[in-house]
């Protein structure tokens, strides 16, 4: 892909790239925004109600499950689905120490230990040919994490999970409209958790996640535990928990769902551009599987001299984010696993040398060939 430089290092100084613009994707559906949340707030309807009922039926037949059950984030969402996978103290769940720390959470709050398996080099995701020989007795679950928008290898994963009787639980936070071998991410394993953070590929404005399954019987269970585990009203059948998606998300979501597709393809597009603009760099560059559609959440970079080059991005206006930085088994939250430095390496070494460029529905052209040609001036400068 070849750049017109004329005038783009003067434009970088002057016109800051950002690394995400949430005003200018509002901007494009204000209307529908507005009349959604005139609709709730004219209802009297607050939390959960018809506009969350509406999304979590559109949601569910978008993603290809039989259920969806919207709560109040993500990490809730991953809570509930061990929960109702049968996950309780003292068992072990397996998992990726490269990921955001509420894949481990929502383990630690059922008072069972994660126990890590590190990740595959090429697409960042839980490392099949790992599993297996950390499945003991105590092991409850397997909770591979899609991600930066990229589905993890679910057919090994699934097959390990049938042959030791083992449910396996999507972690689906940034997959959204992701895809393996045609199936939509999420709905493969015993059911899938996405996060809709405002920065999601499908974002609130506010906090929200869900849970998608094919089980009506965890269904069932599911939707009485986040509103305080109610069979019927008053009536408590076990402990639960206040983790009820409100009405005004619901309805953002299911006006922003209408759009996901066009912007999911923006994002490939953009995508594309920056492989093909970035192919001779002296970068490592994500990316596709063949059997799988990512849906680039993130377009993650990875170079030794990470914050050097961040550094200078941002001197010459272009935004860079950085997930992650610390691998989960690092953080002093988790020190008491005793999983010192090199115990995981690619997660190490992806943690120490990842940044994300920017990557957006509504990021421009131009917008982006001053990202590209901002990094090859840098690139040119470091040794």
């Amino acid at each position: 892909m070849k750049i017109a430089t004329n005038g783009v290092r003067t434009l970088a100084k002057e016109t800051p790239v950002p690394f995400l613009d949430l005003k200018s994707q509002y901007t494009g559906i204000r209307d529908e925004i507005l009349d959604a949340l005139r609709d709730v707030a004219d209802s009297g309807t607050y939390i959960l109600g018809p506009r969350v009922a509406d999304f979590e039926e559109a949601f569910a037949a978008r993603a290809g499950a039989r259920h969806c059950i919207g709560v109040n984030s993500g990490t809730s969402a991953i809570h509930l689905a061990l929960i109702c996978s049968g996950v309780q103290a003292g068992d072990e769940v397996i998992t990726v120490p490269m990921t955001f720390v509420a894949t481990t959470w929502a383990i630690s709050y059922v008072g069972a230990s994660p126990v890590f398996v590190d990740v595959d080099p090429v697409t960042y995701t839980m490392d099949v040919e790992q599993v297996e020989r950390k499945i003991t007795r105590r092991t409850k679950a397997i909770l591979p994490v899609h991600l930066y928008g990229q589905s993890a290898d679910m057919g090994p994963l699934l097959e390990l999970g049938r042959k030791h009787g083992i449910p396996v639980i999507e972690d689906a936070a940034q997959a959204h409209g992701a895809r393996y071998r045609d199936q939509g991410s999420g709905t493969l394993g015993l059911c899938g958790c996405f996060s809709f953070y405002p920065g999601k590929n499908l974002g609130a404005y506010g906090e929200a996640g869900a849970i998608v399954t094919d089980d009506s019987q965890l269904a069932d269970r599911m939707k009485a535990l986040r509103d305080h585990a109610q069979s019927r009203r008053y009536h408590h059948s076990e402990i639960g928990f206040n983790y009820r998606m409100d009405a005004f998300q619901g309805a953002i979501l299911g006006v922003k769902l209408r759009h996901l597709e066009a912007w999911t393809e923006s994002r490939r597009r953009l995508a594309q551009r920056y492989l093909e603009g970035l192919e001779d760099f002296p970068l490592a560059l994500p990316s596709e599987a063949e059997d799988r559609r990512h849906v680039w959440h993130l377009f993650v970079v990875l170079h030794p001299q990470r914050d050097l080059i961040r550094r200078e991005l941002e001197a010459r206006g272009i935004q860079t984010g950085l997930h992650y930085p610390v691998p989960v088994h690092r953080q002093e939250a988790y020190a008491h696993l005793n999983l010192g430095q090199g115990a995981f390496p690619v997660s190490e070494k992806i943690a120490a040398e990842c940044f994300s460029l920017p990557l957006f529905p509504e990021l421009t052209e131009p917008q982006q060939d001053r990202v590209i040609l901002a990094l090859q001036d840098v690139l040119g400068e470091v040794r």
